[in-house]
C-alpha cells in the first residue's frame, strides 16, 4: 500500500514522533527518580519506555516496509546490504537537514530571546549532526567500495570456474593513462578510482593515483598507499 501523500502517513509519522519522544522522556524520568533512590519508580518509568520503543518500531516499520526484516536468512548479500544502505540514506536525510536547517534556525531565534544557553546547546547539536552526517555519508560511501570489491571477487571466482571447463580466462591489462588508472590494494582488494577520487579522505576525484599524498591510506582496511598495484582490467574486445 502506497501510504506516501495519504493522512495515514502523515498520522504515522507524528504517531512516531510522540512514541519516540515519550521513551527519551521516561528514560529521563527514570534516570532522575534512581538519583532520587526512587528504584521501583525509576524502574516503572524504565519499563514503560521500553515499551513505547516497541510502539515507535511498529509505527516506523509501516512509514519503511522496505526495512522490515523478517527472516534475515532468507536475504541475499545484496538484499542485506540495500537495506542498509537505506539505513544511512536515512540518517544522513535526518542529520543534514537537523545541521543545515533545524538547530542553525533554532539557535538564531535563541539568539533573539536573548537565551545565550539555549543558543549554545544548539550550536553545539548542530555542530554534532554535522559529524554525525559526515559519518553516517562516510559509511554509504564505504559500502559503495565494498559493492566493487564483492564484484572484483566474483569475477574471479567466475573465471576460476571458467577455468576448470578448460576455458581461458581474457587477457588483461593495465591502462596506460593514469587518468583512467585504476588501483587495488593488496590486503582488502579495494579499487581506487582516480575519476571517483576518495572525496571522503580530501582525494578530489580526477586525481590520478601517483598524485595521491603518501600519507594516504586505504579508506577500508587503512593499508598504506604503497600496498597498492595496478588493477589489471579484461582488455576491450
Amino acid at each position: 500500500m502506497d501510504l506516501s501523500n495519504s493522512n495515514t502517513a502523515k498520522n504515522l509519522s507524528e504517531a512516531f514522533a510522540g512514541e519516540s519522544m515519550a521513551n527519551r522522556k521516561y528514560l529521563f524520568f527514570a534516570e532522575v527518580t534512581r538519583q532520587l533512590g526512587m528504584t521501583e519508580l525509576s524502574k516503572l518509568f524504565r519499563e514503560t519506555a521500553n515499551q513505547e520503543t516497541e510502539h515507535a518500531f511498529a509505527h516506523f516499520r509501516l512509514m519503511h516496509p522496505e526495512l522490515a526484516v523478517e527472516n534475515a536468512a532468507s536475504l541475499s548479500e545484496e538484499q542485506k546490504k540495500a537495506i542498509a544502505a537505506r539505513c544511512l540514506e536515512l540518517a544522513i536525510e535526518g542529520e543534514t537537514y537537523e545541521y543545515t536547517t533545524m538547530y542553525p534556525n533554532f539557535a538564531a531565534e535563541a539568539r533573539g530571546d536573548r537565551d545565550r544557553s539555549a543558543a549554545a546547546e544548539f550550536e553545539q547539536q548542530e555542530a554534532e549532526s554535522r559529524e554525525h552526517a559526515r559519518i553516517f555519508r562516510k559509511a554509504a560511501h564505504n559500502f559503495g567500495l565494498l559493492t566493487h570489491i564483492e564484484n572484483h571477487h566474483a569475477r574471479q571466482y567466475s573465471e576460476a570456474l571458467q577455468a576448470l571447463a578448460g576455458v581461458a580466462p581474457l587477457a588483461k591489462a593495465a591502462s596506460g593513462d593514469p587518468a583512467t588508472q585504476k588501483w587495488i590494494c593488496r590486503q582488502c582488494s579495494m579499487i581506487y578510482d582516480p575519476v571517483a577520487g576518495d572525496p571522503d579522505s580530501g582525494i578530489a576525484p580526477g586525481t590520478p593515483f601517483e598524485a595521491i599524498p603518501n600519507d594516504w591510506h586505504c579508506p577500508i582496511c587503512k593499508a598504506a598507499k604503497n600496498l597498492f598495484v595496478p588493477y589489471e582490467e579484461a582488455a576491450a574486445a
